[in-house]
């Protein structure tokens, strides 16, 4: 048989076999002998990711947040990306996350990137400032008009970084032991509140302290403190704080955000192939929208729960104390602006960013929800 006759009926003979076999197919899909053909998978070696976090384990809302999404992880990479996940206290404490993953210890920590203003002032707008963006206004900076390449910038420095994972929205004005009518009864308050938010409280006369979530109740409590603020009706129902405190201040001048962080060990990411870093980047953001649609769902609920419940007395802050509160915050963001050239860039492209992105809001959006409050009755 000539070369060119046997590769034609060669071909005749695949390409009729072919259709018989897909006949076949169609015809006999019932048979429980036959077997589907499915698409060649390529085999990636599998990699652990230790992530420590800040929040308590099985924490409604904060902690039940890290551990969804680091289960996310290892259900997206379909099992080539695996985590194992460690609660403030399980492997090292609450505020020891950074220098724990910063050394190469763990491999990523979960947290509010303001808990490390002491080793950065430029971290607070990571999370959120006084008198900052909204979730919505903070999102939009972060991923489209350069916020991600300035938190790059000071992550590196300390061998980080960071991505976005989570939010709470605009957060609650505190819990007190008394009714605060003035900024002068911030005078001598002994209160819990990080970040920028923080010293913007200590020059109004309070003193503040930095706690983590899991220590609150007991400070609060014993009368360590006077005052705390957690994150919002919530996350902070399931920490009972109304069972020290009785007056609940709604929306607070020092977060109006509360950006989170899953910070990874630089080394490691750069360690990663793009599937890997897209993989984890993708169930991030998942989690950075899903955790903030979380509390608004359940923000208000649980606020009738601590008022008709549990007698909680809520009340908002007077003008003159929010005017105490600007006049004070513009004092620390001058006072973060000369601790570095970098801490001048990161507020420098914030404040024009919170100008441009909040007056847009504050012209549509606020405006919508003003008037709609109004007819509506709302409030």
């Amino acid at each position: 048989m000539k070369r060119r006759e046997f590769i034609t009926k060669a071909g005749i003979t695949s390409a009729v076999g072919l259709t018989a076999a897909v006949a076949l197919s169609g015809c006999d899909q019932g048979e429980k002998d036959k077997k589907e053909v499915k698409a060649p998978t390529v085999q990636k070696s599998k990699k652990t990711i230790t992530i420590v976090s800040t929040w308590p384990r099985d924490f409604p809302g904060l902690g039940t947040s890290a551990q969804r999404l680091a289960k996310r992880i290892t259900e997206l990479s379909q099992g080539a990306l695996t985590t194992e996940y460690f609660a403030a206290g399980e492997k090292v404490g609450a505020f020891d996350v950074f220098d724990e993953v910063a050394s190469g210890n763990s491999t990523a920590y979960i947290a509010a990137d303001y808990y490390w203003v002491g080793k950065h002032p430029g971290f607070a707008y990571f999370t959120s400032v006084p008198f900052g963006m909204t979730m919505v206004e903070w999102n939009a900076w972060i991923k489209f008009n350069g916020g991600q390449q300035l938190w790059d910038k000071i992550s590196g420095e300390f061998g980080l970084k960071a991505l976005t994972c989570g939010g709470t929205g605009t957060q609650a004005g505190g819990w007190f032991n008394k009714e605060i009518n003035s900024s002068d009864d911030l005078k001598g308050l002994k209160m819990r509140i990080p970040g920028l938010g923080g010293k913007v409280m200590s020059k109004l006369g309070a003193s503040t302290v930095s706690l983590p979530g899991g220590q609150i109740y007991e400070n609060l409590v014993s009368g360590a403190i006077d005052a705390t603020e957690w994150v919002g009706p919530y996350n902070d129902y399931f920490l009972k704080f109304y069972e020290a405190a009785k007056y609940y201040y709604t929306g607070g001048m020092h977060e109006p955000g509360g950006g989170l962080a899953f910070a990874f060990n630089a080394t490691f990411w750069g360690s990663l192939t793009n599937w890997e870093k897209a993989i984890i980047e993708a169930a991030a953001m998942e989690e950075n929208a899903a955790q903030f649609e979380e509390c608004v769902a359940n923000n208000g609920k649980y606020l009738a729960k601590l008022v008709n419940d549990h007698g909680v007395q809520m009340r908002a802050l007077s003008d003159d104390t929010w005017d105490s509160f600007g006049k004070a915050a513009a004092e620390v963001f001058e006072e973060t602006r000369d601790h570095s050239a970098l801490a001048k860039e990161i507020d420098t492209a914030f404040q024009k960013n919170l100008r441009e992105i909040g007056g847009f809001m504050a012209n549509f959006e606020t405006t919508f929800l003003n008037q709609r409050n109004r007819v509506l009755g709302l409030v």
